[in-house]
């Protein structure tokens, strides 16, 4: 719906204490300091909003229409820094915002201006478009004085409205999944960029919350194998203005306008139990639903950006400020601002905005962006920091799945292992070295094997498991995997910043032409390179992460910055050639190998030292002879090859006990040519059974190979065998 008011021809401009019809004696109680928000109790509605700094608030409330104010309302209570009021007349729809007074003096860090319209950082939904317009600015645009000047002009005509919910809701038999660690497959994906060409979905379905839950979409994802669905953030957000001057949208949705709403843009319709029904339909998929929250910034931008919200209601509370200038913002996120969570009441709306989404929504975790921002205070990112510590000892939040983004641009922002037990994180560590070790860099054989091992180096300590490397290839952002084999030079002219933006340290190669291509050699080496990335990424320990679309061999065309390409640049292609049908077939055979072995997914960090007491060794590197790997052949630089012998008798728990888990024996091969690797002998077994060559597009009959035989691993391919034991007779071989 649109809330913007055109005034009529002749018609003066009017502030909101002036609105003709305004009713001023609306029938109010004092109500209640908590919860925080607009709370529907069955009779009527409480309203509370923080502000440390306001002399008065003014609740504004609109016909259903949203273009007339009808009551405006001075909360009458001030409790514990809250403002609040109750409405016993007030009902679920009821359309409102608020007026927030106090000093304007951004030199001191205050931005109040009551001619500004605020949306409540508590409004479960927020209906309407937001019009860019400069008096959505608490100062004058073109002003000498810039940001300290002061704006009389009213900007409800431009805003938003905040709808008060009732959260009922029938979830029937669903519950959250609580899939183990071990067995997480994460499926990257966006809300609309997923549907959006989809042939089965309905056109008045795409793009939204009902697009996801068509069965075809949902049988297709579950078919894969996957178990956790992470989609980009779905928070309420707002288009930049730079970008829709250039005719592009924010369709990766990292600017956010509330943290407690659905995008209204992802909703058919404008009830929020579409989003629930979304969540229970994959539930009873056995699918998890992850969700991409941004809590490190807004999108009011720095000093010379619009008030919305958060500015306008306690810009000295909400946002952090340079100590000696408070007119000016820390800006550790390149957003323009940075959300403040040392305050208490800040850390409050973050924790508070987490737990209505685990608990009213049912969603099953979180990927924090730039989460670094989250555990910083003011002297630098600290693992004991508030935020963390709550997200720590929260009866719901630590039973969730916790994934960080462990960078952003501030001081000391690269903390990759360096988060709190019970916390996942992003691995750029293992993207940056898998990609480099199969484009053939040399000196990568050390960095692979840590990488493959779950990245011991970052996270073995104060307990932490595998699980809390969050390993990928490829990600929403920069080049897709396809991209990623197909180009050496990023391809960002579309986005109108004469292609400086996005990343130039890509690790990527188009293995002889760029772009697309004709040539039947270079198009069968890049999707053999595909395979190779999938497989290593899914054989490792940790978390695999794959980036949705992959699977389709999705293109954006050299993009590596989608981030304003709501088109079909960033949207799945559906229209699948031969070449994508067999890539989704290995996809799926990748993830079915990685959950049937148990060794792949260890629940504890694998040894290389040999255990006298179970008289075995967890890990074996070996070199193409068939000899251990000894110091030369890691630190050589030329060295391309590697084996890695995983004995599965090696229990997944800390017990001293031998277990009884099938054995493997991964041959990697990133040089130009064949190499011949010597099969060892391992104890129990027979010999080696062959089930999966990157070579081939899918592995056929496998063939008993023994030990000390030969296996030629053709160039730029990984193979993988499974120790022999001859308990059954052929028929194993052939399972």
């Amino acid at each position: 719906m649109s809330t913007r008011r055109e005034p009529q021809e002749g018609e003066p401009a009017v502030t909101a204490n002036e609105m003709p019809g305004v009713i001023r004696h609306s029938r109010v109680r004092e109500g209640w300091p908590f919860p925080l928000g607009a709370t529907w109790d069955g009779l009527g509605v409480n309203f509370a909003l923080f502000s440390v700094h306001a002399t008065k608030v003014e609740l504004c409330l609109f016909d259903e229409s949203g273009t007339r104010e009808v009551e405006h309302i001075e909360l009458p209570e001030y409790t514990d820094e809250v403002w609040h009021g109750y409405l016993p007349d007030a009902r679920p729809g009821q359309l409102y915002g608020y007026r927030v007074h106090g000093p304007y003096a951004p030199e001191a860090g205050h931005r109040f201006n009551p001619h500004k319209l605020l949306l409540d950082p508590y409004a479960k939904q927020i209906v309407g478009d937001l019009t860019w317009d400069e008096a959505l600015f608490g100062y004058t645009i073109g002003h000498p004085e810039g940001d300290l000047s002061f704006d009389t002009r009213d900007s409800a005509s431009f805003m938003p409205r905040c709808r008060v919910i009732d959260p009922a809701f029938t979830w029937g038999r669903s519950r959250g999944i609580q899939l183990p660690w071990d067995r997480t497959v994460i499926y990257e994906t966006h809300v609309r960029g997923y549907t959006m060409r989809h042939p089965e979905v309905p056109e008045a379905l795409r793009g939204t919350f009902s697009g996801l839950m068509v069965n075809e979409v949902v049988d297709y994802i579950r078919s894969l194998g996957v178990s956790s669905v992470e989609l980009l953030p779905i928070h309420a957000f707002v288009d930049d203005r730079h970008l829709l001057e250039r005719g592009l949208r924010n369709y990766w949705g990292y600017n956010t306008l509330g943290f407690f709403a659905p995008h209204a843009g992802y909703l058919t319709g404008d009830n929020i139990n579409e989003l629930k029904q979304m969540v229970a339909c994959y539930h009873a998929a056995d699918l998890e639903v992850i969700l991409d929250v941004v809590y490190n910034h807004t999108a009011e931008g720095n000093e010379l950006g619009p008030t919305l919200s958060l500015k306008g209601i306690d810009n000295a509370s909400y946002y952090r400020l340079l100590p000696e200038e408070a007119r000016y913002y820390i800006d550790d996120t390149g957003t323009g601002n940075t959300l403040n969570l040392s305050h208490p009441r800040v850390l409050q709306m973050v924790t508070d905005s987490l737990r209505y989404w685990a608990t009213e929504m049912r969603i099953d975790g979180f990927r924090f962006d730039l989460a670094t921002i989250l555990g910083r205070e003011p002297h630098g990112f600290d693992e004991g920091g508030g935020f963390l510590d709550s997200c720590r000892q929260d009866p719901i939040l630590s039973q969730v799945k916790l994934i960080a983004e462990p960078w952003d641009c501030g001081p000391g922002g690269y903390q990759v292992g360096g988060f709190p037990p019970g916390w996942a994180e992003w691995n750029d560590r293992f993207r940056d070295t898998t990609r480099a070790f199969w484009r053939g860099d040399e000196g990568q054989l050390a960095e692979l094997a840590s990488r493959l091992m779950g990245s011991a180096d970052l996270f073995d300590r104060r307990g932490r498991r595998p699980f809390a490397s969050v390993n990928f290839v490829t990600a929403h952002d920069g080049f897709t995997l396809y991209d990623l084999v197909a180009y050496d030079d990023k391809h960002n002219e579309a986005n109108g910043e004469d292609n400086q933006d996005g990343h130039d340290h890509n690790l990527s190669w188009n293995h002889g032409e760029e772009g697309p291509t004709a040539d039947p050699e270079i198009q069968s080496l890049r999707l053999r390179q595909i395979r190779n990335l999938l497989a290593t990424l899914l054989f490792s320990q940790g978390t695999p992460m794959l980036l949705a679309g992959d699977e389709l061999l999705r293109t954006q065309g050299g993009n590596n910055n989608a981030y304003c390409q709501d088109n079909e640049t960033s949207w799945l292609d559906w229209n699948l050639k031969g070449d994508a049908h067999d890539m989704i077939e290995t996809v799926r055979r990748l993830i079915e190998l990685r959950l049937r072995y148990p060794i792949l997914r260890r629940g504890r960090f694998l040894s290389g030292e040999y255990n006298e007491e179970m008289g075995l060794r967890e890990v074996t590197w070996l070199a193409a002879d068939g000899s251990e790997m000894d110091v030369e052949r890691w630190e050589d630089p030329a060295s391309c090859s590697l084996g890695l012998l995983l004995d599965g008798r090696a229990r997944p728990s800390g017990i001293r006990r031998v277990g009884d888990d099938r054995s493997l024996l991964i041959l990697f091969n990133a040089h130009h040519e064949p190499l011949s690797f010597h099969l060892p002998e391992v104890p129990r077994g027979n010999g080696w059974v062959c089930r999966l060559d990157t070579s081939q597009t899918l592995e056929i009959e496998p063939a008993l190979c023994h030990f000390g035989d030969s296996r030629t691993v053709e160039a730029r391919s990984l193979v993988l065998l499974e120790l022999f034991r001859d308990l059954s007779g052929a028929t194993e071989a052939r399972a």
